[in-house]
């Protein structure tokens, strides 16, 4: 596990009444966060019966090709529906402040009793100084206690924010707290919808969130919707075809092999002809984690139907950056908060 999964769950009241509830660690970045609300997910019989299963699926849906042996955080006692989530897909482990007794008992039972179940003291407060040994040498710095409130996103340079559109930005931002430098997250809805991490150039880091999140809204796409998959194919792998066929990456071979995994194989589905069918659904937010320092970043964001954009600020191009926003119709929100983790 990642040392920082356990404060990643760490409760969060952005003032609009909602509570950050479940995220996916995966490595050193976050493959999902969400506060509450509901989604559709696949392959699931029927809607979670709990609030924090809820939570968790769809925090793992955001993207389910990458949280594949995911490590779970969550800031609410795990029962019983969401230890038989866990029971149906690859999980390494959970955190969480507490257990119901049944939900232990099916947690024990899974991986063969190897599946590693955490316990968080949600009253616990670390030290104000984190030290890190690296060949050598002692990296000393102040904890990143902070947390970003409504206040940071109170004040838009261009146009103005809904209800909705203040609730995706904090879980945006959030999530970028947890994510490895440089970092873009895109949201909608509650929850994360894309998250490109880690990237040496941000430009490279907006491509990554943008496609991601259109590859989790064309998810919903009713041409992918419909699809039937043989009995035989396991959950991952129908999660793994849906991407592909969504980002139209198969050779001759996977191709051919469609009609083992499919029980009517559909006409192609082409992302490019079916992008004006974005359009049709609310905007998503895109926050970053430093500032944004070519307006080629907003370009890319509009292309992809956001209409919300956070970052930073601070950057001598800032002006540039303001106008392209005005320009395209997005609404932009200078944080004066840079959310780097290394």
């Amino acid at each position: 596990m990642d040392g920082n999964s356990s404060r990643i769950a760490e409760r969060y009241r952005p003032g609009c009444g909602r509570q950050f509830q479940a995220c996916i660690p995966r490595g050193c970045s976050c493959c999902g966060a969400i506060s509450a609300d509901e989604f559709e997910a696949f392959d699931i019989a029927e809607p979670p019966a709990s609030a924090i299963a809820n939570a968790y699926l769809r925090a793992r849906e955001t993207d389910p090709k990458s949280s594949f042996g995911d490590f779970v955080a969550v800031s609410e006692r795990v029962d019983r529906p969401l230890a038989t989530l866990l029971k149906m897909v690859v999980s390494d482990g959970i955190i969480a402040p507490s257990f119901d007794g049944d939900a232990l008992e099916i947690l024990r039972s899974k991986k063969g009793g190897q599946y590693l179940v955490l316990q968080i003291d949600p009253g616990y407060e670390p030290p104000e100084f984190e030290e890190r040994t690296i060949f050598g040498f002692v990296l000393s710095q102040q904890r990143n206690s902070r947390l970003f409130d409504a206040g940071d996103i109170a004040d838009p340079v261009v146009g103005r924010l809904t209800d909705s559109g203040k609730l995706d930005l904090l879980v945006a931002l959030t999530t970028l707290k947890y994510t490895q430098s440089n970092s873009i997250v895109c949201a909608v809805n509650g929850q994360t919808a894309g998250v490109g991490a880690g990237q040496q150039s941000r430009i490279d880091c907006t491509r990554i969130a943008c496609h991601k999140s259109d590859v989790w809204r064309f998810r919903q796409h009713p041409a992918i919707r419909s699809l039937r998959f043989n009995p035989s194919v396991k959950r991952q792998d129908r999660i793994n075809w849906r991407v592909r066929l969504i980002e139209g990456s198969l050779d001759a071979a996977e191709s051919a092999e469609l009609d083992n995994v499919l029980q009517t194989v559909p006409p192609t589905f082409n992302g490019a002809l079916e992008r004006p069918w974005l359009k049709t659904l609310p905007s998503i937010v895109l926050a970053s984690d430093g500032y944004l320092p070519f307006p080629d970043n907003v370009r890319e964001a509009h292309r992809h139907h956001v209409g919300i954009i956070a970052h930073p600020g601070g950057s001598t191009r800032d002006d540039v950056v303001t106008q392209t926003c005005r320009d395209l119709g997005i609404t932009l929100v200078n944080t004066g908060v840079r959310a780097f983790h290394h």
